[in-house]
């Protein structure tokens, strides 16, 4: 018996066993709820940021997009759904599939964090992190978390997840072992929902499910500095049947820029955040 296929019926004995599923907590109130000054500055201290697209490239449909990271020229992506679940590879420039890995049927994928030679996956209700080797996208190991798994990214020293409710979970690379939980909040009031993450200068930045937002997070403290709204950045044109919420963001190491997509979006965006003024938002 091979090692992928050693691996493999690992998996299947893993996934044989029920999940303890940990339901997220209750919505909680959250930055969209805060009141907002003339200077785009949140009474309780939280900037509210506005938007500007610079451009934008041509993307599939087919993804369901839960993970997004841009390495070395290559753009990796993680597509949920059950059956149709991927991990994918792209040449960045030219937006060309170079090759991917179709996950068991079982298993519904979510964010994804490259780090070294290696890369991880999260599932969703499964709670599996999947391992791959960089170069061939060859299953490596595997392990499980407590509860589900939606957004991943990686801080330079440790992994960072996710799972729905207002907590992110610093776990390590080596054995999956966490090692700390930190709750989200914005003036002190939790904010729920955080789904996929990317790390970008020194702070975690967060998509909130089921909203136009991007929460950017310290991640010493929890506190939400900055919410970027991003309402509008996908035309009704652009809806169809099956096109779904914002989701995904990377930052190109090469120049510093930030991209930007959806579930089943046609585009991905780069954007410059601004500083937007209003009277209010509730």
């Amino acid at each position: 018996m091979n090692t992928a296929t050693r691996l493999c019926c690992a998996l299947l004995a893993l996934l044989a066993v029920p999940c303890a599923s940990v339901a997220p907590a209750q919505p909680a109130t959250g930055v969209a709820e805060l009141g907002v000054t003339e200077l785009g500055v949140t009474e309780k201290g939280v900037q509210l940021l506005g938007y500007r697209v610079l451009e934008r490239k041509a993307h599939s449909r087919d993804n369901f997009v839960q993970g997004l990271q841009i390495v070395d020229g290559a753009l990796y992506l993680s597509a949920g759904g059950y059956g149709e679940s991927r991990l994918l590879r792209y040449d960045f420039a030219s937006g060309q599939l170079l090759d991917g890995q179709r996950l068991d049927r079982r298993l519904f994928a979510e964010g994804l964090a490259v780090v070294g030679d290696e890369i991880f996956q999260l599932t969703w209700r499964a709670g599996v992190v999947l391992v791959y080797d960089r170069a061939s996208l060859t299953p490596k190991r595997h392990w499980r978390i407590p509860g589900q798994g939606w957004g991943l990214t990686y801080n330079g020293e440790q992994l960072v997840y996710s799972d729905g409710s207002d907590r992110l979970f610093f776990m390590n690379t080596a054995d999956g072992v966490i090692t700390r939980s930190l709750p989200v909040t914005a003036a002190g009031r939790p904010v729920t929902q955080l789904n996929e993450l990317e790390w970008i200068d020194g702070r975690i930045w967060a998509n909130v499910w089921q909203s136009d937002d991007i929460v950017i997070i310290d991640p010493a403290t929890g506190a939400v500095e900055a919410r970027l709204d991003l309402t509008g950045l996908l035309p009704d044109s652009d809806r169809l049947r099956g096109t779904d919420v914002l989701n995904g963001i990377a930052v190109n190491p090469a120049d510093g820029a930030i991209w930007v997509t959806g579930k089943r979006w046609p585009w991905l965006y780069r954007i410059e955040p601004q500083p937007r003024a209003i009277s209010a938002r509730n």
